[in-house]
């Protein structure tokens, strides 16, 4: 069931980040601009160590020994096939890209996208959710000693934010250039019965 799940979170991902990326890519970055995606995957392994059917609740212990009670809201179907025992894995894929380019190619905007999957009944409770959030903001002042970057987004209002070291070639960086980040979160629930040695 997990390597089902971790199938289709790709799958979701590769579809809202192409497709996000596939807008970028049509407003043609200019190669002089900097621009790239950062993919970071996590995954936790917990064990269901006790379940309350009636109050929908149930109790998870991790790989590090803590405990934590969840409550499990009318989204996670098949509930009642839960059981004491059940390993639960979670695996979350956060990929963020940004494109830096010329002023005029990309007018301001922001977007989200949502996809979520559950399990068929009769299976043990998963799901598979992505979410998808670009924005195009615009450099309205940059200060390159300090690395501190304004943009006014679509909406008319300005952020103010400390650019880090890892962000390279910030000198390219001019004002009136427009920068687009895509982010996007995709997370799988998968729950096993272990094999009985």
């Amino acid at each position: 069931m997990k390597k089902t799940y971790s199938l289709v979170l790709a799958a979701a991902i590769a579809v809202f980040a192409g497709s996000a990326l596939a807008e970028e890519k049509a407003a043609a970055p200019a190669a002089d601009k900097p621009g790239g995606i950062a993919v970071q995957t996590t995954t936790t392994t917990s064990t269901v160590t006790a379940i309350d059917y009636k109050a929908r609740t149930f109790t998870l212990k991790g790989e590090d020994g803590n405990s934590v009670t969840l409550n499990a809201g009318p989204e996670v179907k098949n509930f009642a096939q839960l059981k004491k025992g059940d390993t639960v894995t979670v695996e979350t894929v956060e990929s963020i890209g940004i494109f830096v380019t010329p002023k005029g190619q990309v007018a301001p905007s922001a977007g989200k996208t949502e996809y979520l999957q559950t399990a068929k009944p009769g299976q043990k409770p998963g799901m598979v959710a992505v979410k998808t959030e670009t924005v195009t903001a615009t450099v309205t002042a940059i200060d390159y000693n300090t690395r501190v970057v304004t943009l006014k987004g679509p909406a008319g209002n300005t952020r103010t934010v400390k650019v880090g070291p890892e962000a390279k070639r910030l000198n390219e960086v001019k004002v009136g250039d427009e920068v687009t980040v895509t982010l996007t979160v995709g997370t799988a629930v998968a729950v096993t019965t272990p094999q009985k040695k």
